[in-house]
């Protein structure tokens, strides 16, 4: 734990807490602020968790029922992509920011290896920005490999704590926090030799009172329930214009009188999202949204 003046203490948790209706592998989480009493040999427990203002969970890798809670109380995250080199698909873009609206985690998009593309990628780069941005995200074109951007970036981090999600985020952080690998790795082996590695996220300073949150091998976090009703209202444009749709449970596929089809249509809502809201309807149906726990 980091105490409001800068210590850290190696920390045990009191007692068992039950969070309200999380059954989770871990209780406290990067992220969490804590209440700590603090005992003769410099070390302390940790007695409360102040409550969350929100948390990313996904499902433990070990017990199926169980959650593991990867960060909490985050001020927005920063899902890195690529269009080519590999390319990540706009379904994947697409489930990560609706995964994130569910968790109300503000997103934003951080375009990598623009050093790489040719005019063709640049040109349907510049038309992703321009759809991301008009639905709300802010978007960034970055080169972690040059340094293109890399400073637009580190003045998003001002005061803010940002998880980092996305392929290629390794290399990103470190022209942020040039030799955090080393720390990275030391860390991990000082904590625990048989920790998974997949599941332990760590918090790092960075300038102007932020912190980054790096959190191995998370994808995308589509590991909660969600019905298919709901799935609509973490669409922003096509939760605002479902609105007008003329029956109140339009999953807007087939309905009569559906406005979102009908912006589709008109190309007031991009093809590309409506696709990839369908392909979450198709998964909600084929069960593989597992139930919350």
């Amino acid at each position: 734990v980091k105490t409001d003046d800068g210590q850290s203490i190696e920390c045990k948790i009191k007692g068992n807490f039950r969070l309200k209706g999380i059954r989770s592998t871990n209780p406290v989480a990067v992220g969490d602020r804590v209440r700590i009493i603090l005992n003769q040999e410099g070390t302390a427990f940790i007695s409360e968790i102040e409550d969350r203002k929100n948390y990313i969970i996904r499902r433990s890798s070990n017990l199926s029922k169980q959650s593991h809670i990867l960060a909490a109380n985050l001020d927005q995250c920063m899902l890195v992509v690529t269009i080519n080199y590999p390319e990540t698909s706009t379904i994947f873009i697409d489930r990560f920011l609706a995964s994130a609206e569910a968790y109300r985690v503000p997103v934003k998009l951080v375009f990598n290896k623009v050093d790489a593309y040719d005019e063709d990628e640049l040109r349907y780069l510049d038309a992703l920005i321009n759809l991301y941005t008009q639905i709300g995200y802010p978007c960034f074109k970055v080169s972690a490999k040059n340094g293109t951007g890399v400073a637009e970036i580190k003045k998003a981090l001002e005061g803010k704590i940002t998880l980092f999600s996305g392929v290629g985020k390794s290399t990103l952080i470190n022209s942020i926090l040039p030799g955090i690998e080393t720390k990275t790795g030391e860390i991990s082996s000082y904590h625990n030799k048989g920790m998974h590695t997949t599941t332990f996220s760590e918090m790092f300073p960075v300038e102007g009172d932020g912190y980054i949150i790096d959190t191995p091998g998370i994808k995308g976090f589509g590991t909660f329930d969600m019905e298919e009703e709901e799935i609509g209202h973490y669409f922003p444009e096509i939760f605002k214009t479902s609105a007008d749709c003329k029956y109140g449970n339009c999953t807007h596929r087939h309905e009569p009188g559906c406005a979102v089809r009908k912006a589709v249509e008109e190309h007031l809502i991009s093809e590309s999202r409506y696709t990839s809201y369908l392909n979450m309807l198709e998964d909600k149906e084929e069960g593989k949204y597992r139930a919350a726990y």
